[in-house]
Order: C-alpha cells, then structure tokens, then sequence
C-alpha cells in the first residue's frame, strides 16, 4: 500500500476537518500496523540452488557462488542444541522462516553448563568432557537440527564452542582446549559438516581473541578449514570489540564481526567499532553480529536505564547497515537462553522465550530486509557526506547509505535531515517515505536535486523511525521494500 498525502483526502476546512482527518490519519496507522505484523515471509527464507556462498568481488558483502546476492539477517539461538527440544526446535525455527531470518546462531558446547547438564534428549556432547571424543548421539541431535534448517532455508551460523571452554572468565566452564586438541576437535567439525549446504562457521564465543587464546582459537579454525573448504567463517569476539582486532590477517577470516553489545544508547559504538572495520585492510565484509538485545535491561540498570524494546532494536538494525554493515543479526535475551519454567534467568531475563517469539522488533527485522532486498544491494555505500545537519544527538543518529542510483536516508527519531542533493549525481529524484515499523511507503512525489534541501518525516519522537529513500527518477526501481 502506497499512503498520499491524507491531509488532500478531504477539501474540509476548519476544527471539524481537522479532527476527520486526524481520525484518519489514526484509522491508517492502525490498518497498516497491523497488516504489517501479520506479514510473513512466504517459503524458504533462503533458495540454496544458488549455491555455495562467497564474498563479492568487492569484498564488501557476501552473495552465492552464481552471483545471487545474499542478506545475513540472524538471530542469535545460542542454546538452540543444548535446551530445546526436538518439537520446539521446530517451533523455533518455523517463527523465525516466517520472519525472514536467513541465519540462526547456536553453540555446539553451550555457554549454560554445555559441557556438564545433558541437551533434551539426556545426551552430553564429548565423552569425558574430552574435545577428541564426541558422543554421536548429541551430535545426531545437532545434524538432526540443522537438517531441519536447511528444509526450511535457513543457514546456521555454527560456533563450535563457547568461550569459557578456552577462556573461563564469567562462565560456567570447565576449560577443556589447547592449541593441540582445539585443532583435532576442528578437524573433526570439518570434516563432519563440510557437506552441509547451510553452514557459516563462526568461530569464537564472546570472548577476546589475543593473548593466551589466540592460539586456541587460530587452531580451531585451521582445523576445521583444513577439512571443509566450502563454508565461510568468522569470529565472535566479547562485547565492544571486533573480530579485526586479532584475525584482521587471518586467511580462515572470510568476514569481520563486532558485537556491539547491551549497555549502549548510542551511535558512537558504530563510529568506534563499524567504520574502523569498514576502513581496514585487507578488505572484508563487516557487520554487527551481536547488538542491544530486545527486552535486555539496558547496560544491566533496568531500575535505572529500562529495558532495550523495538525501537532500539530497529536504531541498531539501521545504524549498522547505513554504516557498512553487510548484514544484521537481532537477539532477544529470553530467546538467547531459551529461558524456561525451571532454568535460572540469565542477566535478569524476566519471560520465557516462547512468549517473546514474537516480540515486534523481531517482526520488524523483515521490512529491513526486504527494503535493502528491492535495490542493488552489493553496491551499497556508507555516505554520510550527504547530511548537512549542525547538529543530531547520538541517540538520535541520522545515518546516510546509498547505491548507484539511489540513497537511503535513516532518520530514527524524526529529526529534520538537511541534505546536500547535489552529491546524489542525478538531476531528479523520486522520493519515498519508508515505514520501519510497518514496512508501508508514503509517495513524496519528484523533486529537482538542486542544492540544500531538508526532509522531514510525516511523525516524530522516540519509536518513529523512517527511512527517505531518494531513487534516480531516470532509473523507475518501483516501491521500496516491495
């Protein structure tokens, strides 16, 4: 649906007008909410005939071996394997191919007592907690798993281990690798699921890769890739930090991930961690793998901060891709750790992770994905020379992106955007207004790119994000997100 102007509905003047339309405008917005989060992704999430995935040419983005491009929308499904359920892994994973998640991101040795408290099925992975001897029965139970992705398009992106294996830290623990076993135990992986067509191997487990662990983990990674050389990989590294920071150089390194975690508001994470990666050489592929959860206490203070919800969600989804960002991954800290009657809440996680399936900012993450998917994507650019503004908060970060012939503009919170239109390099453009909470566009009509101009969306204030979308109106892309 394409929503005009609704103030031109109705030829009234006066109090009485101005409450019809205003009634209208109210009837609208209800309509369209609601249509919008009855969307669902009609299918596979992802057609895995196009074969294996690669990194562009350009080194910016990841798409198929045919060229097809790919967007990595994740969720983060750390426990997926250790706590749920054959039936509710199915639950799972229907709600999130209904969403449009192309990537679910689980553990095979699990953060929450992996090692030690037997998956549902009563099956401990390694025989005597040793990484050279897997017991088969829960590594059935994990193929059985990401079989049932694959007939559902969905990759996963398989880590296999979390962190206080190597690094103990704040977890749970036991450390059962070095640099020797670490290496067998990644062989193993490889060559296990080297077939597979819907692995991303992402080494890692919130944890730094310097000092000491550099050497476990650059084992593990030689040892799987070693083995399978048809999967990409990258690294998870612990909050605020990047992959680059240790693996930049690594040959097993295909593309970069920042966790830019739950305690920040604002956008200067993305300026400290995004736009380094983006800058880096050699060149990789970068995004943000593990942002501001959705109903997480903020920075741990809910008494103080509250807790992160759809908007914040949506700001961080946004933020990341108009940085550089090649895909997203959203989390919700119930789902994370498949909280349940009897577990003990992880981080003051207050709901159980079946009734948080269908939070709204997990709905929203397919109108992001469906509106980068209705341009050429692997073209895309930060530009953020575009904006003219004196001065935007950080909490309130307007950021630019743009392709060839077009330029989205994300404008969180309803600030007014001055933009240079001479640097967009066409003469006219078509605008449209892009709901992020709804997914629905309002037609700006044409304009001539002559000089400064400032563009304001049709509502404001926290929670009323929108992206301008300015196309080349020689070019005639259609709807966006269509």
């Amino acid at each position: 649906m394409i929503i005009k102007d609704v103030g031109m509905i109705l030829n009234f003047t006066g109090k009485r007008a101005l409450l019809i339309i205003i009634t209208i405008k109210l009837s609208l917005f209800s309509i369209l909410l609601l249509s919008a989060q009855e969307l669902k992704w009609s299918g596979p999430s992802v057609d895995f005939s196009h074969g294996k995935l690669q990194v562009s040419d350009n080194h910016r983005f990841i798409e198929f071996e045919d060229g097809t491009p790919f967007f990595y929308l994740g969720d983060t499904a750390w426990e997926l394997f250790h706590r749920l359920s054959k039936e509710d892994a199915i639950k799972y994973l229907k709600n999130r191919r209904e969403k449009g998640f192309t990537v679910i991101q689980a553990v095979i040795l699990a953060e929450l007592d992996g090692l030690n408290t037997p998956n549902m099925e009563g099956q401990k992975p390694l025989i005597d907690n040793d990484p050279t001897e897997l017991n088969e029965a829960y590594f059935k139970h994990v193929d059985w798993v990401i079989q049932k992705a694959e007939e559902m398009g969905i990759f996963i992106g398989l880590l296999p281990t979390w962190g206080d294996k190597i690094d103990k830290q704040w977890g749970v623990g036991p450390v059962i690798f070095n640099a020797e076993n670490a290496k067998i135990y990644g062989e193993i992986l490889g060559d296990r699921y080297k077939d597979f067509k819907n692995i991303i191997w992402i080494n890692g487990g919130d944890r730094q890769g310097g000092g000491d662990n550099f050497a476990v983990w650059n084992a593990l990674a030689k040892g799987i890739k070693s083995k399978d050389k048809n999967h990409l990989m990258t690294y998870h590294p612990w909050g605020e930090s990047s992959s680059s920071q240790w693996f930049q150089d690594a040959d097993w390194l295909d593309f970069n991930m920042m966790q830019t975690g739950h305690g920040q508001r604002s956008y200067a994470i993305y300026k400290r961690l995004l736009t380094p990666d983006y800058i880096r050489f050699p060149v990789k592929p970068a995004f943000d793998g593990e942002p501001r959860y959705e109903d997480h206490p903020c920075a741990w203070k809910p008494e103080i901060l509250g807790w992160f919800d759809d908007a914040d969600v949506r700001q961080a989804c946004y933020w990341n891709l108009f940085t550089g960002g090649f895909g997203h991954t959203y989390g919700c800290h119930a789902i994370w750790q498949m909280l349940a009657p009897g577990r003990e809440p992880v981080g003051l996680a207050r709901n159980f992770w079946y009734d948080d399936l269908d939070l709204p900012g997990a709905w929203d993450m397919i109108h992001a994905r469906k509106l980068i998917e209705s341009r050429p994507f692997t073209e895309r650019i930060p530009f953020q020379q575009i904006i003219k503004n004196d001065y935007v908060p950080e909490t309130d970060y307007i950021v630019a992106t743009r392709g060839n012939d077009y330029v989205m503009v994300y404008i969180p919170t309803g600030w007014e955007a001055s933009l240079d239109l001479k640097l967009c390099g066409w003469e006219r453009s078509k605008v449209w207004w892009y709901n992020c909470r709804t997914g629905e566009t309002i037609d700006g009509g044409e304009i001539q790119n002559e000089n400064l101009k400032t563009f304001k969306p049709a509502t404001g204030g926290r929670g009323n994000d929108w992206v301008l979308v300015l196309d080349n109106a020689d070019k005639n892309f259609g709807i966006p997100g269509k």
